[in-house]
């Protein structure tokens, strides 16, 4: 058996929220491979791909996978829209359960066990953030003490009044003037783990598939949180014409 395998199911983790996509294979405890690819193009390209030689690397089949996780957002639309759909396209013909994780809470859960506050920070694009507050309870796993919202980055000293651990691919951009606006009160994290990770998902997976807490791949929609531009428009020419 190659060390890579694992004796038990294996969770396949998508996550395309940024233009960092990134895919994984994730044991119940460990994690037996990871792929991220940073690039402007997008992730539609790589990510079926990217699946067949992980798995091969890894000398797992699809009898061994025991649910595909999906990183539902917020993020960029597009890169939400291609992994869900990859991922319900999957689901039904490997008859998988699906299981979506939000980006945020993907963050967060790269700081298992942290006494402080997390504040995953991740570009929105229009000079804005998509943002929520997250405590870990005593088992490790990052529980939301606000919900996601969008904001402007000057807005963080709302939320953010102790000690926070930030972390994102929105701190490149917004790093900078964040740790001027909360002083010691913004903790940043280094660069090679701002980035959202598959291995993250499939992690934070795990709890919800031993609960059997499963969407319905029928059914199931990205968390967008902010509206799309066509939806914007669309409202805007209703309220012009009312």
């Amino acid at each position: 058996m190659p060390p890579s395998s694992a004796a038990g199911p294996v969770i396949l983790a998508l996550e395309t929220a940024t233009t960092c996509g990134s895919l994984a294979l994730v044991a119940e405890d460990r994690c037996l491979a990871e792929y991220s690819l940073s690039t402007p193009a997008t992730h539609s390209r790589s990510l079926l791909t990217g699946i067949h030689w992980l798995l091969a690397q890894c000398d797992l089949s699809w009898p061994q996978i025991g649910a595909i996780a999906v990183s539902l957002g917020p993020g960029s639309f597009t890169g939400l829209r291609i992994a869900l759909s990859t991922a319900k396209g999957l689901c039904m013909a490997a008859e998988k359960p699906l299981i979506g994780v939000e980006t945020l809470t993907g963050l967060a859960s790269q700081f298992p066990f942290s006494s402080l506050p997390i504040c995953p920070v991740i570009d929105a694009r229009k000079s804005e953030i998509y943002t929520a507050l997250y405590r870990c309870n005593p088992q490790g796993i990052p529980e939301k003490t606000t919900e996601a919202m969008v904001i402007k980055p000057q807005r963080l000293p709302e939320f953010i009044t102790t000690p926070t651990v930030l972390v994102g691919d929105g701190l490149p951009l917004y790093g900078q003037m964040l740790k001027e606006l909360l002083g010691e009160s913004a903790l940043l994290a280094p660069p090679e783990i701002c980035f959202a990770r598959a291995a993250s998902i499939g992690s934070a997976a795990w709890q919800l598939f031993r609960q059997g807490s499963f969407l319905d791949p029928a059914t199931a929609v990205p968390v967008y949180v902010r509206a799309s531009d066509a939806e914007l428009q669309f409202g805007e020419k209703k309220g012009i014409k009312s």
